[in-house]
């Protein structure tokens, strides 16, 4: 004759209720990991600001993050001609401002930047920010847009070059690139409206706990390996 082995049955009310016991402390662990994968997730987001005077060379080091480090990368130019080209209703709205010589305000372009932020998804690495904030006003909508989707700031990263030098790569760079823009008299106004707007973020984000200052003048890969000893340490 063959025997069918029955599985186990609470044969109590005691044994019952330590059956639920057991149920429940499975299912508060399962959700306790869980909950700690999406702490993990969101510690390993790694979302950058890199700062610097125009010719710091914010541009070619957030090449080498996006290459090294796999982040996504947001900058206001860029995402702004994008918005532009592809006519959405935020790039329309950014285009009649810029049509008219007005700046965009600052809502309008967090609301532009969110909406990039947001088409990355949620298992995005981080994102590096590149040309905004620029003010110390934008810097703050800047935390609260990403307070609300429970994210942060990790640093900020200032690329530090004597003004001296800035204008050699810049005129430099219009010789090589045909811009219009990279002239002296033009590259002065630029670095004037850079130290008075943009240079107290750095107090702002020393405040903040997020501010790291790189020496930005000497090779690509100096500069660039003390930008990874920051993030590594993050």
């Amino acid at each position: 004759m063959r025997f069918i082995k029955l599985p186990h049955l609470p044969s109590s009310n005691v044994e019952a209720r330590k059956s639920d016991l057991m149920t429940d402390l499975w299912y508060k662990g399962k959700e306790t990991r869980i909950k700690q994968d999406k702490q993990e997730k969101r510690v390993q987001m790694k979302n950058i600001v890199i700062f610097g005077a125009p010719g710091s060379g914010k541009g070619t080091q957030s090449d080498l993050l996006i290459e090294h480090y796999g982040l996504e990368h947001i900058s206001t130019g860029d995402v702004l001609r994008n918005e532009i080209k592809k006519g959405t209703e935020l790039g329309n709205t950014a285009k009649s401002f810029i049509d008219n010589g007005q700046l965009i305000p600052d809502d309008l372009m967090v609301n532009i930047l969110a909406s990039v932020y947001d088409s990355f998804g949620r298992a995005h690495k981080g994102v590096i920010f590149d040309g905004f904030p620029r003010t110390i006003p934008q810097a703050e909508a800047l935390k609260k847009m990403l307070d609300e989707r429970g994210d942060k700031i990790a640093a900020m990263i200032e690329l530090d070059v004597p003004e001296d030098e800035l204008m050699k790569r810049l005129i430099k760079r219009g010789q090589e690139s045909g811009r219009a823009d990279d002239n002296e008299e033009t590259i002065k106004k630029r670095l004037v409206v850079y130290h008075q707007q943009t240079q107290p973020l750095i107090e702002w984000y020393q405040k903040e706990g997020l501010h790291h200052h790189i020496d930005g003048l000497g090779t690509l890969e100096r500069i660039f390996a003390d930008i990874q000893k920051i993030i590594d340490n993050l």
